[in-house]
């Protein structure tokens, strides 16, 4: 039984733009995470605005993974980051902090789906159709295809799936993700790929922006999470340049 080999095509939101500019730039976007984590401890409303946007997207997959749905996913990503936010004393820096922020989406997703069950999920696409109009974020057939196709997955493996091909994280990451052991995460990698056509796996890997988070919802993600926290006096004003 052996796992694709993958590299990573979809990196976290502005990940690859905030390298580049790292050298020039002074903002709290441009530092490392542990610097980040710092900041954020003692309550740097920008270091941890930088932290929510820089890994947004990874949360909202593995969230609308388990959710299938827009909405659901979204709160699941507010959930985690005020959990993250509120008590950051439970990271331990000897893991990675995406992974511990993934793990918190993947648990408080799995949680709002326990808890709403009785209330079906609609994909975003078909709940756009039955209003007439156009796919979230002018999604094309081919990518509703896909993320249906995706989404037809049971959901142990989907999940799975997400992470190592859609987001494109290594094995070990996403096993630290979901706390599971790494031979679990290729078990499930590789009866996801037995489930999936062919035609339609290698359509996945060459198709950008599957599940993604879209500007308008990556926008209302942080300013939840910022007014939420800043309710919980979590936050503080900070003016000056990092």
């Amino acid at each position: 039984m052996l796992e694709p080999t993958l590299q990573s095509r979809s990196p976290d939101i502005g990940s690859a733009h905030l390298r580049r500019g790292a050298a020039a730039s002074t903002g709290p976007e441009a530092l490392p995470d542990l610097l980040l984590i710092e900041r954020a401890r003692a309550g740097d409303e920008r270091a941890i605005e930088a932290l929510i946007r820089r890994y947004g997207r990874r949360l909202f997959r593995v969230a609308r993974s388990v959710l299938m749905d827009d909405e659901r996913a979204e709160s699941a990503v507010v959930e985690a980051y005020l959990a993250a936010f509120g008590d950051l004393s439970r990271y331990e820096p000897t893991g990675k902090f995406a992974a511990w922020l993934t793990r918190l989406a993947f648990n408080q997703a799995r949680a709002l789906r326990a808890s709403a069950r009785a209330t079906p999920a609609v994909p975003r696409a078909e709940a756009a159709a039955a209003q007439g109009l156009p796919a979230p974020g002018g999604e094309s057939q081919e990518r509703c295809e896909l993320e249906r196709a995706i989404g037809a997955l049971p959901a142990v493996f989907r999940t799975v799936y997400v992470l190592r091909v859609v987001e494109g994280i290594s094995g070990i990451e996403t096993a630290a993700s979901l706390g599971v052991h790494e031979t679990t995460v290729r078990t499930r990698l590789y009866r996801a790929h037995r489930r999936l056509a062919p035609e339609t796996a290698q359509r996945v890997r060459a198709t950008p922006a599957l599940l993604e988070l879209s500007r308008e919802a990556c926008e209302r993600i942080v300013s939840r999470a910022l007014a939420q926290l800043a309710h919980g006096s979590m936050l503080t004003i900070s003016a000056a340049p990092p």
